[in-house]
């Protein structure tokens, strides 16, 4: 990009030689023109330009002499001075009639962390303003990214590369972490490198290791697990891969450290000094076509102070004073932070100061604080005085909030209600009362409702929590501090009439009449035909059984007549009376009995009659009347009429094959006709073939597939676009399916060309123009055919569409051309076609 819109070669070189220099100085310029450096061996010259280029060799620890202090990589870095935030670009300007102009180049964000460090300088050949801009953001970039050199010394095997090749630093030291080393041995098989020492690899994100391959090149594979601290598995595995070869580690928490070499030198020792600058690969995107990158760091050595992390605040009373205890920790440790909290109470413009404290422990106590709320900040701080990031939580000392919500869950004979606070605070609890009935004047909940308890839920149950009938609980919030209003809300236990059944199923099938009653009588001690009384007396129970029996054949019949009293296992007495008739034929037995009794369930006297029969009836028998009252058999009940203060029922169905009446579970109502004289409140549903004979509001969304009278239809799209210019076509077909007429309108179509400097000629009046072309064809007839330069032009149009005249297809043609075949830079707006009902109701025009 050439900083206009446009686009140019990366580097133009226009100069005349016209005085004899200095050959080392006239390639020095040359090659400031082309971002390299020269680099002379004493025989050849050689050029090494300034771009991204592959990494020619990883150097380790294990790969440098490490000098008398044990260190291998000694760096040093940019001095502030050298770190230019402007500079003034002079070059030769076509536009200034080939006189010198100067091009100011800013990088605001290093002039605001710098200060304005301003440099002057030559662009060698340069007779482009873009290419003078470039070439002094190459000189800011430079000086702000590239800071560091790095120096060490390699034998003479260890020297793998030449001045001006890529190589990459994997420095533990400088790291924090093991980045580079030797490999001590390759199974092949399950491609596992062991290694000279153990490498933490993080938990997400991919990490890779670079080999030496066979001809000597860097190869970058995949990590796939990590079997054991010091073994890595990988991907694929390079051929020619040898033990104790180099191994670099590249991690995705850290930046791969790239320099480009730029001397070696030869020690009297055979040794070798070289000397790195750091490379940034990115700086070639970021100056030539303004990309931006977010820097990582190459290290996870630090000093900066952690941000601080999981701070929490816990309140408590203590001699009449309310204390707060606050922790908090960090997600790394740093030598020598300590930590500065500042409280404060208040919000906003009444906000103020309560105190400060510095330690250096992760939690601090604050005594003697009034009610209030707070907002507690917490951060490090480094022995440099250097700020992490804070912590700031708020906490109250104060009653507590009342309950935003009463969540009330019904079940059989029992009600539990959950309160739940709009915000969560783990030292409120709740006090529950309870009423059966409603309490006006809340401020005598605590004379007139039955107290519950304090706890996080409460659960009401028993015979008297009756179904259909409406129970009211009392709750407020209550913490050290003191206690909320109180917060009503009333509820009914479960009508569900199934889950009932089922509740008395297991109910009543643990109590002893109910197990007598079940029990069957035992044929095989009674004779054929007998009739009998026995009494028996026990420590634990006192009995009167009357029998009578008969056998026949393979059946026999039997009725046993039980009065019982006993003790259970908690000295509880029991009285029960029990009728058993029973049948067996075929060895099959058939029971029906009544049973009485009296006896303790949970603690209380419980009396029971219970019926043991296929088929219960009763029948009036007055006037020799035969038909039953109700008839119970097979988990139904048959009744003639019935008359209810109210019914509870899951589902309504009426008589009649399908019925004309139904409620369902689920709320659905079904009737065949229905006459509703009030009012109907609904939220969704579908009304078929409905008239509607007054007026009709709809404050809310009308969405309709069809409707017949006016019609509105709008349909848009953008031109097609080719880079900088429009070009192509858009079809629009208006489908004659109306049985009225209509009119297509048009709203205005904006398109325009360009008016182009002519930067390439010495004439500063020369300019050139880009042009848009617009036709549009009516079902294949040209309507319109325009150009347009730098001046915009407009369409629009209303066609009549009459109906039964067939299909209207309106096709727009855009194109583009630019003088002398040069790229040209065009707009057009989108297109919106309108087709509504034509009508001359209430409208007028003269």
């Amino acid at each position: 990009p050439d900083g206009f819109g446009g686009t140019e070669p990366r580097m133009t070189f226009n100069a005349y030689l016209s005085q004899q220099r200095k050959a080392w100085d006239v390639l020095s310029d040359f090659c400031s023109a082309m971002r390299c450096m020269p680099v002379w061996n004493g025989q050849t010259l050689t050029f090494v330009q300034d771009r991204p280029s592959d990494v020619v060799w990883p150097y380790t620890n294990s790969d440098v002499v490490v000098d008398d202090n044990g260190v291998g990589f000694r760096y040093s870095f940019s001095a502030l001075k050298d770190r230019h935030t402007a500079v003034e670009v002079n070059y030769t300007d076509p536009q200034n009639g080939w006189q010198t102009s100067t091009e100011l180049v800013e990088d605001p964000e290093a002039i605001l962390r710098y200060g304005r460090n301003l440099l002057k300088m030559d662009a060698f050949g340069c007779t482009s303003r873009g290419q003078a801009h470039r070439a002094g953001l190459w000189v800011i970039k430079t000086g702000l990214l590239e800071t560091q050199t790095v120096d060490f010394t390699l034998g003479s095997q260890g020297l793998r590369h030449t001045p001006g090749d890529i190589i990459e630093i994997c420095d533990n030291d400088y790291a924090g972490t093991m980045t580079g080393g030797r490999i001590l041995s390759i199974d092949a098989a399950s491609r596992t490198l062991t290694l000279d020492r153990e490498v933490t690899l993080p938990e997400t994100g991919a990490a890779t290791v670079n080999l030496i391959n066979g001809s000597g090149k860097p190869v970058s594979v995949a990590i796939t697990a990590h079997p054991a601290p010091d073994r890595i598995q990988v991907s694929t595995l390079p051929d020619g891969v040898e033990t104790y070869g180099v191994w670099g580690l590249s991690l995705p928490s850290l930046r791969r450290r790239l320099f480009r070499c730029v001397s070696i030198r030869e020690n009297t020792d055979g040794t070798f000094a070289i000397t790195a600058v750091q490379h940034v690969p990115e700086k070639e995107a970021i100056v030539d076509n303004g990309a931006s990158f977010e820097p990582q760091s190459g290290t996870l050595n630090s000093v900066i102070p952690p941000a601080v992390q999981h701070l929490t605040v816990e309140v408590s009373a203590a001699d009449g004073q309310y204390l707060a205890q606050a922790k908090w920790d960090t997600p790394r440790v740093v030598k020598g932070v300590r930590f500065s909290l500042r409280l404060t109470s208040g919000s906003g413009e009444d906000s103020r100061l309560v105190t400060t404290a510095i330690t250096a422990d992760t939690e601090h106590r604050f005594s003697g604080l009034p009610p209030g709320e707070y907002t507690l900040t917490v951060r490090a701080i480094n022995s440099y005085g250097q700020q992490g990031e804070p912590a700031t939580t708020t906490f109250r000392i104060n009653a507590p909030a009342v309950p935003a919500t009463i969540e009330l869950t019904p079940g059989y004979f029992q009600i539990t209600a959950v309160p739940r606070l709009a915000v969560y605070d783990p030292t409120v609890q709740f006090e529950f009362w309870f009423s059966e009935a409603k309490i006006a004047d809340t401020s005598q909940v605590e004379t007139s409702a039955r107290y519950l308890g304090t706890g996080s839920q409460w659960s009401v149950s028993g015979p008297h929590i009756k179904p259909g009938k409406d129970f009211w609980f009392y709750v407020r919030s209550v913490n050290l501090v003191g206690k909320s209003a109180f917060v009503e809300v009333s509820g009914q236990p479960s009508n569900d009439g199934e889950g009932y059944l089922e509740f008395f199923r297991e109910k009543i099938g643990k109590l002893h009449l109910a197990q007598g009653l079940w029990e069957l009588i035992d044929n095989s001690q009674l004779a054929d035909e007998m009739a009998e009384m026995k009494t028996s007396i026990t420590e634990t129970r006192n009995e009167i059984t009357q029998t009578v029996s008969k056998t026949l054949e393979d059946q026999s019949a039997t009725i046993q007549q039980i009065q019982r009293v006993q003790k259970d296992t908690n000295d509880d007495l029991a009285a029960l009376y029990m009728l058993k008739v029973q049948k067996t034929k075929d060895g099959i037995p058939y029971v029906a009995g009544i049973g009485a009794g009296i006896e303790d369930t949970d603690g209380q006297p419980l009396s029971n009659i219970l019926l043991l029969a296929d088929r219960i009836a009763m029948i009036n028998p007055e006037s020799g009347n035969s038909t039953p009252l109700f008839v119970a058999q097979g988990n139904q009940l048959f009744m003639n009429d019935v008359f209810l203060k109210r019914l509870f029922a899951a589902s309504i169905t009426s008589s009649g094959n399908p019925p004309t009446f139904s409620l369902t579970p689920e709320g659905k109502l079904t009737a065949r006709n229905a006459d509703i004289s009030g009012a109907i409140t609904a939220n969704t549903g579908t009304l078929n073939n409905v008239t509607i004979n007054e007026n009709c509001v709809i404050r809310g969304k009308l969405s309709a597939n069809q409707i017949e009278g006016d019609l509105v239809k709008t349909v848009g799209k953008a031109f097609p676009r080719n880079n900088s210019y429009a070009s192509g076509t858009v079809t629009v077909t208006v489908y004659d399916d109306q049985g009225f007429d209509r009119q297509i309108i048009i709203p205005p179509v904006l398109f325009r060309g360009t008016k182009h400097q002519n930067f390439n000629s010495p004439n500063q009046q020369s300019y050139w123009y880009s042009t848009c072309k617009l036709q549009v064809l009516k079902n294949g007839v040209e309507i319109f055919h325009e150009p347009a330069t730098d001046v915009s032009r407009v369409f629009s149009s209303v066609i009549d569409m009459p109906a039964g005249r067939g299909h209207v297809t309106l096709t727009f043609n855009v194109s583009s051309a630019g003088a002398n075949n040069w790229t040209p830079t065009t707009y057009i707006s989108d297109l919106l076609v309108v087709v509504m009902k034509k009508s001359t109701a209430g409208i007028s025009i003269s």
